[in-house]
């Protein structure tokens, strides 16, 4: 086990969250909004995850590229994450795409989203950089993966998930040797590497990388000089840096935060309708794989003042209840029931209405007699009286936007089709 520094790498460091994806494969729910600022978990978005990481792991300079529909991010993360200080050597960028180089030119890869605001992150002079993707579910002390990249002498140390040989085909793999440097990086393998020593396992890129500034700034000037490079971390500057110096896999379980209650590393990719549903259901658990009720290590959001969450209604078919769910505040749950559920701010759940592993995104209202189960209601949405979802699935196809596993995705312009009376 790396014994801790005294003083911490993480106040030398700076993290920069790469924020601009689109997240096409959420469909609908990233018609408005960028896969980072989808909302999860009952209260936050994805993108406070690696947020709250940086943060928690004491980095105090963080900078958030933006790109794809960027308004929704960009309110909350200047709502939510307005408190760190200049004063106090701390600052939070926001950096949209705003043609920095070029007057034509907007992010051309997630190493260009880098490369285009150098002279942002130079005069902060950070001694190492941590790169982050803003879309994935995890809790990550990033001190300890600093730690290992300054023992190790890496020019770039590479965040890496143990999975199944089997499971590692859609991922960039790293190919490593008995010490853990890596000899060659393969993005989407048909025959996945295995770890030595454990070979029905391969190491999955996290999208998670450390660097010494100046070595970082000096290889993205190169690359940028490269008119075949396509300007991406994993598909230029990584194999590049395998083949020409020194690059090492940190593997997430030895800086995974985990309470008492969490038994296995947890991390998520909540890129389909499907994974982000299952992420938020299983919050539900009793003992649920993510802990978000573990105070020593918060997911900082935006949070609003909101009255408390209200139950109403004591008669037979119209009581306000909720088992094994996740009700945020200034909900009213009037005569309606809920299980296995998780609402976000300000829903409205009308009388004899029945919701069943619904993820009820802020400000949604569910009209009375609805019986909505297995399904995703965007933000804002009313639900027509008497709706029944997830009991036909011929009949949800024709109406909303049905998952392979049966996930019915709702939005305002699929119920407006529908012309039922609210």
């Amino acid at each position: 086990m790396m014994q801790k520094r005294p003083q911490p790498l993480a106040r030398d460091a700076m993290a920069y969250v790469l924020a601009g994806g689109r997240g096409s494969r959420l469909k609908e729910l990233t018609d408005r909004r960028a896969k980072p600022a989808v909302y999860f978990g009952g209260k936050a978005r994805i993108i406070d995850f690696a947020l709250s990481n940086a943060l928690n792991s004491g980095i105090r300079r963080i900078g958030v590229a933006t790109q794809y529909k960027a308004h929704s991010l960009i309110r909350h993360l200047q709502r939510g994450w307005n408190f760190l200080r200049p004063e106090r050597n701390e600052s939070f960028d926001v950096l949209p795409a705003s043609q920095r180089v070029s007057e034509t030119q907007w992010y051309e890869g997630t190493a260009d989203a880098v490369f285009q605001n150098i002279d942002i992150i130079e005069p902060y002079g950070p001694e190492y950089m941590v790169i982050l993707a803003g879309d994935h579910i995890y809790k990550m002390d990033y001190e300890l993966m600093l730690q290992q990249h300054v023992d190790s002498g890496a020019d770039v140390t590479i965040g890496c998930m143990e999975v199944p040989r089997a499971e590692a085909t859609g991922f960039g793999v790293m190919h490593v040797d008995a010490t853990d440097e890596v000899i060659a990086f393969v993005e989407k393998p048909a025959d996945p590497p295995g770890i030595p020593g454990n070979e029905d396992f391969a190491l999955a890129s996290m999208g998670i990388y450390v660097f010494h500034t100046k070595f970082l700034m000096d290889i993205l000037r190169r690359d940028a000089g490269d008119p075949h490079s396509s300007r991406d971390f994993g598909k230029d500057i990584i194999p590049y840096i395998v083949s020409n110096g020194k690059a090492v896999a940190h593997r997430f379980a030895r800086s995974c935060v985990r309470s008492d209650f969490e038994s296995t590393p947890y991390w998520r990719d909540v890129g389909t309708l499907d994974a982000y549903w299952q992420a938020n259901i299983d919050l539900t658990d009793i003992v649920p794989e993510l802990d978000i009720y573990d105070k020593s290590w918060p997911i900082w959001t935006y949070s609003e003042i909101t009255p408390p969450a209200k139950f109403v209604h004591d008669d037979e078919g119209r009581r306000g209840s909720a088992i094994s769910s996740l009700v945020a505040g200034d909900c009213i749950i009037s005569g309606s029931s809920l299980f296995k559920s998780l609402l976000f701010t300000g829903v409205r759940a009308n009388s004899y209405s029945r919701l069943e592993g619904a993820v009820i995104l802020p400000k949604v209202q569910i009209g009375r007699h609805a019986r909505l189960t297995n399904v995703i209601i965007d933000h804002g949405v009313v639900i027509p009286e008497g709706l029944i979802v997830g009991e036909d699935p011929e009949m949800d196809a024709r109406r909303f936007r049905r998952s392979e596993e049966g996930v019915c995705l709702i939005t305002q312009p699929m119920i407006d089709k529908l012309g039922m009376t609210v």
